[in-house]
Formats: structure tokens, sequence, C-alpha cells
């Protein structure tokens, strides 16, 4: 049989890499499937009113259209209000923007995934009462003093009328009486400039039950929320969500506002302090004539503050006080040494004074919120609020003291998203998008695509101006010397995060994505195989931009090379390249991040760029080619005996590397999988096998397709699983039924099952009548896994595999994306086999001690994990 040869040698997911041929003059459709809403919706109760405006009235909702598309129409015909689509937190430096859109909706008929649920169990009624709206959160920053362009912002996108593909804005209709939630001290302010601008009417929340419950709510939804920050390194902390509460949350904005939170909604402000950012913003403006805070912290970055500060050791002629703790280095008096010097203020540096206004400042701080926690016996402190903003000498800064105080026994804590809890927190107050039904996996966060840059690049495109991508990318800068026990940092150098602190990811809120049933513990999984430190940073990151002009080359003429679409494959390298700059400044600059992580980023990025299918054309090509030469490799199956053919088809799915190329086998349990098949189970097969297909072409056509044929006649159920979007090469849940269709045509067991399964519903034309197969009842079917990556987390796969994992006894998982990248650790609570060819030789020793090509044909039983 023949291997495929075609596929990316950097990364076994990318299976049209090699092709040196363009594919033009074809039109990208999107191809995505997902995992589609409860197919029965029962007339739902209106959510329970707070008497805020706009509500969504959810009596007598209904799906319109079809009930398996992934983002079925859900009409409301008892809706009267415009439903708003953002929220708004207008400090005094900062607004911060929550805005919400929905995914794309299908409304073409699908047959297969209404016959799929239905024998899954799928079809007896959703799990929720009223629909949960599918789509994103997205996190948008102004400067306060640039009022008119947020307002040009909310008005181009036409976010108060619920944006610009809502009903009202289509029409022309112009309803009255819009309310937009806001919080804040502009919220009062600004009132009349909204309403004046907009025509809207802003909605005053409470400025702290909005802090809590935006706290909370992430906390809760998003993982490596949390992180730690000592001595220039950040370090993610997953939460327990049994453990969250009570914690302390300091906000650190003009003041310091202390919180004790007990709970959804239950919480006191227990104490504060008036010296805050206000005070170190004023002061530092009085003292050094800085025009702006990011200014004043940039200057900390270079100053020296034992030119200021009365140090230990300029008491004690340089030495420690070492009875009582203390080394030289440690402040004794903030501004202690200014008193003996015959000095002006403008003998000071400015730097100097910088500095040692942050760490008089951030001292006090760590250490008044550390005794209010020993005061409640709490070990978590939770910091926020416009002071922080990200700054990584501050957290330095309030993390030394708390770690001093407490002698090691508590923590500061800092949030990714905390410039937006406020926000956030009004946008919750809605009450209209089911939010507190949201467990944590139907919260994906994907990738800054340069907030608010991103947000405008449908404007940039539309008037055909260059974009670039300003993705912040701070100056390496040197620390202070002296002082308080300086927090320090690889090389004495620790950059400032202030300009990018609200560049976050979006949240995407996915109702129908669930915790694959079959993870042997969900806690411990970790899909990433590999950890990128600094070195493989460097190594994946000059493989991913070597490979971008050819990437950019396919997406453009995927869509028939139009001026549009060069504009928008330009503006795509130009934001993964700053992407991948801002990594290699930062590797844990968007959370903890693995190789899986970095190879979903650039599936992320094209789509932000309208990319749907960037290989549709190869696909189609390659997959019109092996489906040509099937079936003569189904005919040399048959010829062969059992023990034979298993040996075949396990070569096939290696593209026959493994036996007869003279790579070695990295993991060769062959002989361990063949018993299981031919001596173990003989009379008791498998009962449903879930294949995780990878590639396109030869990959699915002629290696998992005979595999899954094979289970099929032995009697197993067999469920291919493929992605829901499409990434790289790897064929999609919506692009398989039609290869299968076009393979049932050649093998009266395909056929069968397919027919078995709702792949196939009506009579074929051109299928041979005079095939001799016997006819099997066992049904193959389709199901998406609910991502659109080259791996898969099984953290979050779609609510369809969940219900087909229910059942399942066998797991295969093929291909570098699924079972190398991801997966190679991971352990599963039925047998598992993991075949993969290592097509990157950096991976290949570091994984195996191998080479390049070396195969992997591991199986694990489950009576051996």
């Amino acid at each position: 049989m023949a291997a495929n040869n075609n596929s990316d040698p950097i990364l076994d997911e990318g299976g049209g890499g090699g092709v040196k041929h363009e594919a033009a003059g074809e039109a990208g459709e999107g191809k995505g499937g997902g995992g589609g809403a409860a197919a029965t919706q029962a007339p739902a109760a209106m959510l329970p009113r707070s008497g805020s405006r706009p509500q969504l009235d959810l009596s007598g909702a209904a799906i319109h259209g079809n009930l398996e598309d992934r983002n079925p129409t859900i009409l409301l015909p008892n809706q009267s209000d415009d439903i708003s689509h953002l929220a708004l937190d207008i400090g005094g430096s900062l607004i911060k923007l929550v805005y919400f859109s929905r995914h794309a909706e299908h409304s073409s008929e699908d047959k297969r995934k209404l016959s799929t649920k239905r024998r899954l169990g799928m079809l007896n009624g959703g799990r929720r009462s009223y629909p949960v709206l599918g789509g994103r959160l997205h996190f948008v920053k102004f400067e306060t003093g640039k009022l008119n362009e947020c307002l040009d912002f909310i008005s181009s996108k036409q976010l108060h009328r619920g944006g610009v593909d809502s009903p009202s804005w289509c029409s022309g209709a112009q309803p009255d009486n819009i309310v937009i939630k806001a919080t804040g001290g502009g919220a009062f302010k600004y009132a009349d400039l909204f309403k004046e601008r907009l025509g809207v009417s802003l909605e005053k929340e409470d400025e702290m039950d909005c802090l809590v419950a935006g706290a909370n709510f992430l906390l809760k939804s998003i993982r490596h929320e949390a992180f730690t920050h000592m001595d220039g390194q950040k370090e993610y902390v997953q939460i327990d969500q049994n453990d969250l509460f009570p914690f302390l949350l300091v906000n650190v904005g003009s003041g310091v506002s202390i919180i004790k939170v007990d709970g959804h909604g239950k919480f006191q402000r227990v104490s504060g302090t008036n010296v805050g950012g206000g005070t170190y913003w004023g002061l530092g403006r009085l003292m050094t004539k800085c025009k702006s805070f990011d200014e004043l912290l940039e200057l900390s970055q270079r100053g020296d503050n034992s030119t200021i500060d009365m140090l230990v050791g300029d008491i004690y002629g340089g030495l420690d006080y070492s009875k009582i703790g203390l080394s030289a280095s440690t402040i004794a008096s903030s501004f202690g040494k200014t008193i003996s010097d015959d000095k002006e203020l403008s003998d000071y540096r400015p730097e100097d004074i910088s500095l040692s206004l942050l760490r008089m400042i951030s001292y006090n701080i760590g250490q008044i919120s550390y005794l209010n926690a020993l005061r409640y016996g709490l070990k978590r402190i939770f910091f926020g609020g416009f002071f922080i903003r990200g700054h990584a000498y501050t957290m330095d800064t309030i993390s030394f003291a708390v770690n001093f105080w407490s002698k090691g026994e508590a923590k500061a804590m800092f949030l990714r998203h905390e410039g937006f809890l406020g926000a956030l927190g009004a946008f919750m107050s809605y009450e209209k998008h089911g939010l507190d039904d949201l467990r944590i996996h139907h919260l994906v966060e994907r990738f800054p695509m340069g907030a608010p840059y991103i947000s405008w690049m449908e404007k940039f495109v539309q008037k055909g101006t260059q974009i670039t991508a300003p993705v912040p990318v701070g100056f390496p800068v040197t620390t202070g010397m002296g002082g308080f026990e300086r927090p320090t940092a690889k090389g004495d150098i620790l950059r400032s995060d202030a300009s990018a602190a609200l560049n976050v990811g979006v949240l995407h809120l996915v109702p129908t994505l669930d915790v694959f049933p079959l993870l042997e513990d969900p806690k411990m999984y970790e899909p990433n195989t590999i950890d990128l430190d600094l070195n493989e940073y460097k190594y994946w990151f000059k493989i991913l931009s070597d490979h971008l002009p050819d990437l950019v080359d396919k997406a453009v003429a995927s869509e028939g090379g139009t001026d549009d679409a060069k504009r928008r494959g330009d503006a795509f390298a130009h934001a993964f390249s700053a992407h991948l700059a801002r990594l290699m400044e930062e590797p844990a600059a968007y959370g903890k991040f693995g190789l899986a992580n970095l190879l979903e980023l650039r599936e992320e990025c094209l789509r932000e760029f309208q990319f749907v299918d960037a290989y549709v054309s190869i696909k189609q090509r390659e997959n019109e080619a092996s489906l040509a030469v099937l079936p003569d490799l189904l005919m040399e199956l048959d010829s062969m005996n059992e023990e034979a053919r298993l040996l075949a088809l396990i070569e096939g799915v290696l593209a026959a590397n493994i036996f007869d190329w003279g790579s070695r086998a990295c993991i060769d349990d062959f002989d361990m999988f063949k018993k299981r098949m031919l001596a173990d189970k003989k009379g008791q097969p498998y009962k449903r096998a879930l294949l995780f297909v990878d590639n396109s072409g030869a990959d699915v056509v002629l290696g998992m397709i005979p595999l899954a044929r094979e289970l099929l006649r032995n009697g197993t159920e067999v469920v291919l699983v493929a992605n829901s979007l499409p990434a790289l090469n790897d064929v999609t849940a919506n692009e398989l039924p039609g290869i299968v269709a076009e393979a049932a045509k050649h093998c009266g067991i395909l056929r069968k099952a397919a027919e078995a399964g709702g792949l196939i519903f009506d009579a074929m034309a051109g299928i041979q009548d005079d095939l001799k197969d016997e006819p099997v009842s066992v049904p193959l079917m389709v199901v998406e896994n609910g991502c659109g990556s080259p791996c898969i987390d099984f953290r979050q796969v779609s609510s369809e595999l969940a219900a087909a994992a229910k059942d399942a006894d066998l797991l295969i998982l093929e291909g570098m994306g699924r079972s190398l990248h991801t997966n190679l650790n991971a352990r599963f609570k039925c047998d598992t086999l993991k075949l993969a060819m290592v097509k990157n030789q950096r991976l290949a020793e570091k994984l195996f001690n191998g080479n390049i090509y070396d195969c992997i044909c591991k199986f694990e039983p489950v009576h051996l994990t």
C-alpha cells in the first residue's frame, strides 16, 4: 500500500505541508461542524428577573430549523427587549468593555447528526430547560481620556443594539430605551454623553458587587486564571472549585479595598487604606513630572532606591541585622536617606524616586493585606486593580511582602483578567446568557489577537489599508539595586507587563463541551506531552516561522487569491508573528502554554482572519486519489489470513514505515494488541471502538477506514471521531460522511455499517450488487471532537463524543497531534492504542531517543493502567 509522503515534516497534523503546487481558484467554504445543542427544548420558563433591563424572555423558546445544527437559531416569540451585548467599567483612567458575539449559525439539514444522537441516546431531553447562547466574550480597553474612540467602536459594531447581525440592525429598526449595564465612576459622569451619542441609558451597577462577581466567575470558570509572581517568575495555580472560598480580594485602585469573599454574592469589605495607586501616581507626578501612570512605572524599572531609602545596612555599617532576620538590603525607612542629604528634589533621579515610591506603597499594601488574611485565617490573597495592571515589578514587590510577613505561609496571587473584573461582573448582571449554569468546561479560552486591534480588523480590511499587529512587546530593562530584599529576575531583567496587561484571551462560551468520561483521572490529566521551556520555544518558533509563508499562500489560495484574501493573509502573518515574538519574550504571557497550545494558537489566528479552511482544495485532491486505489487495497487485505491482515492494517495506519522501511519502532506493542484482538477477545469482541482520525487523504482513506472495517467485521461498533473545525489538512466530521459513502460503494461491510449508523440514507447509485461480504448489524458512526486544532484536549470534547464514549471499550488515537504532542502519557478507563509516525527529528530524540520516521504502536490494556 502506498504511504502518504505529503505530510508536513514539521508536524504530522499538516499532511499537505509538503505539497509544492498551490491550490487556486477554489473558494474556501466553512466545513466546521459542532456538537449541537440539545435536540429538544421544552418550553422554558423565563429566567428570574432582577428588575434590571434588558432581560431575555425565554418563554415559548423554540429551535428554528434543524435540531442538529451546532448553533441553531433560537426563536424567542415573547422577547420584547432589544438585547444589549456589552457592559462597561468606566474608571478614571481606563474604560473596560466586555461584549458578546454569537457564533456563526448553520441551518443546513443534517440527518447524520440526528441519527447519531438518537443512537447515542442524546434525544431524550436536554440537560437544561433553557437555551444557552453559544458565542464569545471579548475584552477591550480604551483610555478614559479618549472616550470618543470607545463610543465610535461601540457604534461601528452596533454593540448597543446586539451587533451588526442582530435583527434590529438588519431591519433598520431603531429600538427605544436601550439599556447598557455599567459600573465605575464614569457610569455616572458620562451617562449623558452615552445618551446623546448612542441613544442608550447606562444602568449603574454597584462597583463592589461587580468586582466580586467578576472575580468569582473567573476563578470558577477559567483554567490557569490565577498565578503567583515571585522573583520575576510567573507560575499558574489551578484553583480547586470546591475549595475556593473564603479568600481575600484586594482591589488596588486609587485607594485600596480589602474584601473577604465567602461565596457567590457573599462578601464584606473588612479593611482598606487610602494609600494606593492614586498615592503612587499623585506623589510621583508631583516629584517626577511624569505625564502618565505607565511612564512612572517605566521610570521605576531604571531606578536605584538605595540612593533614597535608608537600608538596614546603612544603619549597621553595611551588615545584616541577623538576630531579627533582616538583611542589609532591607528597607529600614522609605525616603529615610533624604533627611540627611543636603540635596534638593531636583538633585534626585526621577527613576530612583519612582522606584522608592513604588516599593513603599507596594510593601505596605502587601503587609496590610497579609495582616487581614491572618485576622481571618485565610491563606489565599488575590490582588487586582488599576495599580497592579500586570506590572511585573509591582507583583514581585507585593508577593515578597506577603511571603516575608507570613514566613511563606500565605501566597499573593494575581488574575490575568483582573483589569476586567468590574466589566465582567456588570455583564453578568444582565442574567440573560445563562452564565450561572455554565460549568468550567463550557468556557474555552482562546488567545488574544491584540485587542482592541483585532476588534477593528474588519474595519481595516474593508478599507483596504495596511494592517500591522501591535501586540505589545516590552523592552528589557534593569531593576533597581538595593532595597527590601530586591526582587530579581533571571539575568537581572524584569519586564513590565503594563502595556499588555489587559490584552487577554477571548472566552468562548461553548455549552456543548464536556470532560471526556473515559479519562482515568481528569484532575491529573495534562494534554501537553512537552512543556515549552525557552530552548523549546526557540526551536518551535523557528519551525512555525519558516512554515508561515507556505501556510499564508495556501490560505489565500483557498479563497481564490482575491485582493481581500491577500490583505487578510498579510494581516494573519503579522499577527501570528507578533504572537510568537510576545511568547518568546514571556512564555507564560497567555497562561500555561505547551506545544499543543502553540499549534492551536496558529489555527485560532487563521480563523480570526476569516480563513476557515486553508487546505480545502488539497484535501479534496488527496481524498479523491486515495479513494481511487481503495478497492484494490481492500481486495488485497481480504486475500490475507486474519493475523497477516491485522499486521497490514497497522502498517497502513503507520504509513508502512514501522516494519518495511527499515525504521525502528520506538514503542512496539503490536504483539500485545494482536493477542487481545485475535485470542483474548475471541468470542468477546470490543463492544464499541472510538477511532480518532487525523489527516485527510491516505491517512484516513487507506489507513483508518480499513482498520475500522476490520473492527466492524468482528462485530464492534465503530465511531470515527474527527475535528469539528478545519485544522491544516485534518479531515473534519462534516467531510467524513461523504468519504465513507464513497468508500462504501465498493464494500458491503462498510455499506451496511454506514446505513446502520445513519451515514447513508438513500439507495446509492453505483453500488455493486454482487458484493459477497456478509451483512453486519453493528453501526459505523461519525462524531465530532469539539475542537479545531491538530491536537486534542480531553478536558473539553463535544457532548456528542462524550455520549459515544460511555459504552466504548477501545480507543485508537492516530497521528502526532493526538498521540504524541498530546496524550502520549494520558491514561484512560479502557484499552487504548496509540499509533503515530514521528515526523520531527527533535521530537523523536526528545521523547524516544530516536530518529525521524520512527514509529510508535503503544497498546495500553485497561488492566495495566
